[in-house]
């Protein structure tokens, strides 16, 4: 088969989708992998992917724009024989599939991981975008030749409600998956006398970034030794992203330690001793589980998505959304009991390898591919 698999960056093909890609392609099928520019499609192509750029902009609002990129991708499909497109992200999504349908292909798998920007923001863009993007998604991503795969109940729940997809049609798969072997467990790097916590994320706001700068306020007040890192890039085609500025003040006032991008990520878990992360709405968080792979003890909110890795109290600690007092509280619990941390982090990375290992997700995705096009299997 001819599969594309079309994201809105291609870092998040480089890094949520790269083991989804080699598996097809050992399998004998022919992946073409479409994004935005950027760097990560030069390492792609290097390992022998064919990548394509497309001209799309994330932020863009312009409907005739956005009628181009819908009609490139239909030009790509239909000379490139596709016989299945498989979008992630809502705009995707809905754009890969609507360029699906007009092409003809025989098969369209969507996966919205969250209901992202435009469905978890309040401000008023999201507010006037959000009827016409129920609109399109029930126009684009529903039919008796596609499947939609989202990543927890919560969200199946809310597509279900709002009658955006056929619930039959529904597929529930625990995100991307993580390399339960690349990230293993082993003993901490750890400096001798600090605390280390790391919340590792995309740069949004949503993400809880000012509750976990406010909860190192708090734990600095009161006079605990903890190091807070943060690891991650701004995105600026995000609205919600976090502005540099704010997190350069953030590192100038002492706070935050800003890693910015980490390759190693395996490495810098083995120097932490807590990951945190205070969303406010996941599909599923993949930081998370990598950390829950390593052994390391949890702490995230008590949302969707987030409350799919973490059971309070059994591999992980859970905290309202929003409140930073309850985050600098179960950060220092565990800088307190350090059994507990050892036990937490023991019981997550068991709960990884029964439920998230990566390839429990490639097959469960390659099964939603076969129930389109089982003379493919």
């Amino acid at each position: 088969m001819k599969i594309i698999l079309f994201a809105n960056t291609d870092w998040y093909l480089y890094n949520f989708r790269y083991s989804l890609a080699q598996a097809l392609r050992d399998r004998g099928h022919e992946v073409i992998l479409v994004s935005p520019a950027g760097p990560y499609g030069a390492r792609l192509q290097a390992d022998g992917f064919c990548w394509i750029p497309a001209p799309m902009e994330r932020r863009s609002l312009n409907p005739l724009r956005e009628l181009v990129l819908v009609l490139w991708l239909r030009r790509l499909i239909v000379d490139a024989h596709v016989d299945l497109v498989h979008g992630f992200t809502i705009k995707c999504a809905i754009y890969g599939s609507l360029a699906a349908r007009l092409a003809g292909v025989p098969a369209r798998v969507n996966a919205v991981a969250g209901m992202g920007y435009v469905f978890t923001s309040n401000d008023w863009k999201a507010r006037f975008l959000r009827p016409l993007v129920r609109s399109l998604m029930r126009l684009a991503l529903d039919g008796a030749d596609a499947r939609l795969i989202l990543q927890n109940p919560d969200d199946a729940m809310l597509f279900e409600q709002a009658q955006l997809v056929d619930p039959a049609r529904v597929r529930l798969i625990p995100g991307s998956g993580v390399n339960c072997q690349r990230f293993g467990y082993t003993a901490r790097l750890r400096e001798a006398g600090r605390f280390r916590v790391l919340l590792p994320a995309r740069l949004l706001w949503d993400k809880g970034i000012a509750e976990y700068v406010e909860a190192a306020r708090l734990l600095r007040a009161a006079g605990r030794e903890i190091d807070c890192l943060l690891a991650g890039d701004p995105d600026p085609g995000n609205p919600a992203a976090v502005p540099e500025t704010t997190l350069s003040n953030w590192v100038d006032s002492g706070l935050i330690q800003w890693l910015g991008h980490v390759d190693d990520m395996p490495g810098l878990y083995r120097s932490v001793d807590v990951v945190v992360l205070p969303s406010y709405r996941e599909g599923l968080p993949k930081g998370l589980i990598e950390a829950g792979a390593c052994a390391l003890p949890l702490v995230t909110t008590d949302v969707p998505g987030c409350r799919e890795v973490v059971t309070d109290g059994i591999d992980g600690l859970l905290v309202p959304a929003r409140d930073a007092a309850a985050l600098a509280d179960a950060i220092a619990r565990l800088l307190d009991d350090s059994e507990l941390a050892r036990r937490l982090g023991l019981a997550a990375r068991e709960k990884v390898l029964r439920e998230f290992d990566e390839r429990i997700v490639i097959q469960r995705t390659i099964d939603v591919y076969a129930e389109l096009l089982p003379e493919s299997y």
